[in-house]
């Protein structure tokens, strides 16, 4: 079956506030695809415009050949994974996982095996007849998915399901939550303001601000090759560094000649250089910078180093004993080519 999923031309006004300003969106059969912003971006209200609970004020919402944004969130055959989990109390692991299949009258004989199924999946086979308060939030968080995959849904949406989790679970749910969507195959959406979590999971992420879509593409491309200068910065740490831009080469502050990989970008604003693409070395002779502090996390070493007026933030790997001291003069290497960003200039959809 076909469970491409169609957003055209979707609005959504509160009072004075346009929340969604003409969302264009396709996300192919299959597909996980993240949706990634700062708080008011839009994002969640995209989610739940597209799970019925946000009536969209103009617009279309499809799911292969069928328009369904005029059906109720019952009819649209879409399991959803909250962030607070939204589990009957007073029921069982089990009988919060049935639910959704008593609601639509399935036979009991097959509500078992269903259940026993998506309990499995999620590793929690042997905890059917727990209460939720006797489960941990990793473990409820679980039950959450199991109980949305059990419907065999034609979308899953996520809406922050891993925010409320300690670093340490979220890392361990979010690689379990990627399997288990690679071995259902099922058409995913999942809303985020963590770049890490975006990352790791998705196929694709959508970059939203202020109710619009900056760019879309994969993890890498995103990372490596940003469009946008809010996209640059918001995945990730970035240097954008004014330079002295001539055709397709550039220099650097501190003299060093590169090429660009993207010359033919219009009203560029800026170089961008990711931290852990810059060599740095104790200078020996002639330095390019000093180190303004150092910070050292175990995996890596971060260095703030001004350089001609301009403070870079540069990353080592590894945990090397040799740290270079506050005030050290440094030599810096960037990459053999740089990156050229553009201001995103929002363009609001008619109403």
């Amino acid at each position: 079956m076909d469970t491409t999923l169609s957003i055209r031309r979707l609005t959504k006004q509160f009072d004075n506030t346009r929340a969604l300003k003409g969302i264009d969106l396709e996300v192919p059969a299959g597909r996980f695809v993240t949706l990634l912003g700062p708080s008011g971006c839009g994002k969640t209200t995209l989610l739940r415009s597209i799970a019925g609970i946000t009536d969209p004020t103009t617009g279309e919402i499809w799911l292969a050949d069928r328009r369904i944004d005029a059906l109720a969130p019952e009819n649209r055959n879409f399991g959803m994974v909250f962030q607070t989990y939204a589990l009957f109390p007073h029921m069982s692991v089990e009988k919060n996982v049935a639910f959704g299949l008593e609601m639509r009258n399935v036979a009991k004989p097959e509500i078992a095996t269903r259940v026993a199924a998506a309990l499995e999946l999620v590793g929690l086979d042997h905890h059917a007849r727990r209460l939720p308060r006797q489960l941990s939030g990793g473990q409820q968080q679980r039950v959450a998915l199991a109980r949305a995959i059990v419907i065999e849904p034609d979308v899953l949406l996520f809406d922050e399901p891993l925010s409320n989790l300690d670093a340490k679970l979220r890392d361990s749910l979010r690689e379990d939550l990627r399997t288990m969507q690679r071995k259902l195959g099922t058409t995913s959406i999942y809303v985020t303001h963590d770049q890490s979590e975006a990352m790791a999971l998705a196929d694709e992420i959508v970059v939203m601000k202020d109710g619009e879509i900056v760019e879309r593409g994969t993890p890498v491309d995103l990372y490596r090759r940003p469009r946008f200068r809010f996209t640059a910065e918001f995945l990730g740490l970035t240097n954008v560094i004014e330079a002295d831009i001539s055709g397709s080469e550039c220099r650097l502050p501190w003299g060093a000649v590169r090429k660009i990989e993207n010359p033919a970008e219009r009203a560029a604003e800026g170089i961008a250089i990711r931290p852990e693409d810059i060599g740095i070395d104790a200078a020996s002779g002639e330095a390019d910078g000093v180190v303004e502090q150092s910070m050292f996390l175990g995996a890596s070493t971060h260095y703030w180093v001004s350089v001609a007026g301009q403070e870079l933030r540069v990353i080592t790997a590894g945990g090397q004993s040799d740290i270079l001291a506050t005030g050290q003069p440094v030599k810096l290497t960037p990459p053999p080519a740089l990156h050229l960003l553009k201001t995103f200039e929002p363009v609001e959809a008619m109403a």
